[in-house]
């Protein structure tokens, strides 16, 4: 069995814990896309664990993790989440494989992406300022560095000075010191003899894990709503968490994925700017905010926080394919009087059932709620039939409204924590 999991709506559901339970039963574990602005947390008994680029399927032992050709990798970054497990005892050498055609994030994307946001001010996007875009920008733009051009010095450097003799004319504009070819390099060919060990061509890999019957499991980051395609345009990421962008990042065949879980929370959350019709800033927010822990894994970022918006659910749904859902901090909402749901947009006076694609008319859409009764306690619950009735009601309903069937409800942040269906 392949599965992908994919967020169902703007990042941050609990990915990172679902991927956990999943790759007990996977052969390989294959992220596909975005870089390190991905934070996913994992707690295992006392210990936790946050990964931004390396797959979470590494801290089960015996299993191959994969960074595809979709993703863009910060050599700095991920060398420093490989000591960071390595002294917590988690075994990477030998387990890890980085796709040699994976664009690298340069000195120069990060420093462009941070003053960007600054010169854009209340316009900006949000971003975490890991150079994230800058680095997809320069890949389309058929000027970026990848994993293996490192292996050979000279086609490094003759790209790396191409590069920075238009980056250092964009210095002047943004008055920003020009940067040295020289040092970067350096830098980088020290970077190649660290990472070499990873390096390969993970698409004929991957294949052959395919042909073979192995199974694969596919690591989505970042959610549906922020694909640069299909999310909240302008403010989304600069991939395709989406179902599609499997494909395009790992080069395995459609046929290679044989269920698509989508991975919801009991609520919604966002990190940076944009439309979110069911945001709430009162004191509900808060207690989501607070009782949630909803702090950016990346970036400590307060998330913004509301109720859960079935119309965006749904959407997410609807675009993956979705054959199962993951809902995840169900206990988050416990002790709450009340719980409301969005299953409609008021628009000008008239109500609609879908995302407007123009940004300018979402921001005006206001949520038409269903309400249900609160419950007193989901916490640590591992059996469907020990819930609340309350909490069954508004289960119920999510999976009768999107029309998909649940896989997991999440009680609790550790691995154990779990009701399986």
């Amino acid at each position: 069995m392949n599965r992908l999991v994919v967020g169902g709506q703007w990042g941050d559901e609990g990915k990172g814990k679902i991927v956990d339970i999943l790759a007990q039963n996977a052969d390989v574990i294959v992220r596909y896309q975005g870089g390190s602005n991905a934070g996913h947390t994992v707690c295992v008994g006392d210990k936790k664990f946050i990964l931004h680029l390396i797959p979470s399927g590494i801290l089960h032992e015996n299993k191959i993790c994969v960074i595809g050709n979709g993703v863009v990798v910060d050599p700095k970054s991920l060398l420093e989440e490989k000591k960071i497990l390595e002294d917590l005892g988690i075994e990477v050498e030998g387990r890890l494989f980085i796709s040699e055609k994976a664009h690298l994030v340069m000195p120069y994307h990060k420093e462009f992406d941070a003053k960007k946001e600054a010169v854009l001010g209340e316009n900006s996007i949000g971003t975490t300022k890991r150079g994230i875009g800058p680095t997809y920008t320069d890949k389309h733009a058929r000027v970026g560095i990848r994993i293996c051009d490192l292996e050979n010095p000279d086609v490094f450097k003759e790209k790396l000075n191409a590069n920075i003799k238009f980056i250092n004319k964009l210095c002047e504009l943004y008055e920003i010191e020009p940067f040295d070819a020289n040092k970067i390099f350096d830098e980088y060919m020290d970077y190649a003899q660290k990472i070499k060990p990873f390096i390969r061509n993970t698409v004929y890999y991957l294949n052959g894990v395919f042909k073979n019957g192995r199974s694969i499991l596919f690591e989505g980051a970042q959610g549906s709503l922020l694909d640069v395609d299909f999310g909240t345009y302008p403010f989304v990421t600069s991939s395709h968490p989406t179902v599609g962008g499997a494909f395009s990042g790992t080069g395995l065949p459609h046929k290679a994925i044989d269920r698509v879980m989508i991975v919801v929370k009991a609520y919604t959350t966002r990190v940076g700017n944009g439309p979110f019709p069911t945001e709430l800033t009162d004191e509900v927010g808060n207690y989501i905010r607070d009782n949630g822990a909803e702090y950016g894994a990346t970036t400590g970022r307060p998330r913004r926080c509301g109720w859960l918006d079935l119309v965006v659910v749904k959407y997410a749904a609807m675009i993956n394919g979705a054959d199962e859902i993951a809902l995840t901090k169900l206990d988050v909402l416990d002790g709450l009087d009340e719980i409301k749901v969005c299953v409609g947009y008021e628009y000008q006076g008239r109500k609609i059932g879908f995302i407007p694609s123009q940004l300018e008319e979402f921001a005006k859409c206001k949520p038409i709620y269903k309400t249900f009764k609160g419950w007193d306690k989901t916490a640590g619950i591992t059996d469907y039939e020990d819930l609340p009735e309350n909490a069954k009601r508004y289960l119920e309903y999510i999976s009768m409204f999107t029309g998909v069937r649940f896989a997991f409800i999440s009680t609790g942040a550790e691995r154990k924590q779990t009701i399986e269906l």
